[in-house]
Parts: structure tokens; C-alpha cells; sequence
């Protein structure tokens, strides 16, 4: 493992990236942004029209990789609470953020995003969007019921009922569970997919 020389930025909606995996520290490269050697550079999803092999963390933080490759690190169709709006005519008509445009801007455009079976979808609670935390299975949070806002509801945004998660939640597993915490409540989401 390569040592960090310098102190990772801050992420409000992703603490712990490396904990999560969003970033590796396996060897040294070359961010495509900077183009400095960066010994921790980041390995999940960024949409953009270019192909990006490595982005270091400050590039993301600082929004310089999302400016430069007009691209972003979470779909915004994919946020809880951002909806896509369309004419009479059925044409795109942009999308209706109940959020401000800065903090749609900290999520997408200066946030390391995280891993998912099929498209990652990004929680919210009072007001804000929720940190994310990590990968889970049953095993991992059966212990913390009571933390959630509201299990069952969150069960039902994904597509599965409450008493199945025992069943076929499983980290690393065919259905995988993302943990989510609100920043100002500190109660906790789950969102989950299936492979």
C-alpha cells in the first residue's frame, strides 16, 4: 500500500472513501486531470463522454474532474427527490431539484460516488442528502434496526418487503445493500439492488 502524503479532502456525502472502496492506494498514478502522480486515485462510476482511467481525490473535491470532462459522479436522475420534467409534448425539459443548486452540485460534481449492481441511487432525509456509509447485507445492520428513519419505507422504494431482508440482503450478495445516514438527524436510509 502506498502512504498518503497529503490529508484527503473532506466529502460531506462520502466520509469514509476509503473505506467504502471508492478509492484505491494499491500503486501510484497519473490523474487525468492534473496530471500529477497521485498515490490514491479513485475507482467507481463517473459519467462522461471521455474515458477516465484515474482521477485523484483532489481533482474531485475541488470540482476541477467534473469541469474539465463535463461530467459527474452521481446521475442526477438518480437522487432521491430529483425528478426529470417533460413538456405536453413529451420533449426533456430539464429536472425539478428540491434541493439548492449548490448542494446538487456538492453530490454530483464534487462527490466520489459508490458502486452499485445497476444504477446507483443516491439517498436524502431532512431536507439534505444523506452521507453514504457503505456496502451491507442483513448481517450488518440487524443489530441497528432502530437507528432507521423508516425501514419499511425504504424496503418499499426498492422493491422488497420488510421481512425478506433476513432472507436475501447480503453484502456482497445477489441483493446488496447501500448504508446511507442523514447529516441532520443522524438516522440512517438503506437503499439495495439486485444483480
Amino acid at each position: 500500500m502506498t502512504t498518503i502524503h497529503k490529508p484527503l479532502p473532506v466529502f460531506k456525502y462520502h466520509p469514509q472513501p476509503l473505506q467504502t472502496g471508492a478509492f484505491e492506494q494499491d500503486k501510484t498514478v497519473t490523474c487525468d486531470c492534473c496530471e500529477q502522480p497521485t498515490p490514491v486515485y479513485y475507482t467507481n462510476p463517473f459519467y462522461s463522454v471521455e474515458d477516465i482511467d484515474h482521477l485523484c481525490p483532489w481533482c474531485i473535491a475541488d470540482g476541477k474532474a467534473a469541469e474539465k470532462y463535463e461530467g459527474s459522479f452521481q446521475d442526477d436522475a438518480s437522487i432521491e427527490g430529483v425528478e426529470a420534467q417533460y413538456d405536453q409534448d413529451g420533449e426533456f425539459n430539464g429536472v425539478q431539484i428540491p434541493y439548492s443548486d449548490e448542494m446538487l452540485k456538492e453530490l454530483t460534481e464534487r462527490t466520489p460516488g459508490y458502486r452499485g449492481w445497476q444504477q446507483e441511487h443516491w439517498l436524502a432525509h431532512c431536507g439534505d442528502f444523506c452521507a453514504f456509509l457503505g456496502y451491507v447485507g442483513w448481517e450488518e445492520i440487524k443489530d441497528r434496526l432502530a437507528e432507521f428513519a423508516s425501514l419499511e419505507d425504504d424496503c418499499a422504494e426498492f422493491g422488497m418487503a420488510y421481512e425478506d431482508l433476513p432472507k436475501y440482503l447480503y453484502n456482497d450478495g445477489d441483493c446488496q445493500g447501500y448504508l446511507f445516514r442523514c447529516l441532520t438527524c443522524g438516522k440512517l436510509r438503506l437503499w439495495a439492488d439486485f444483480s
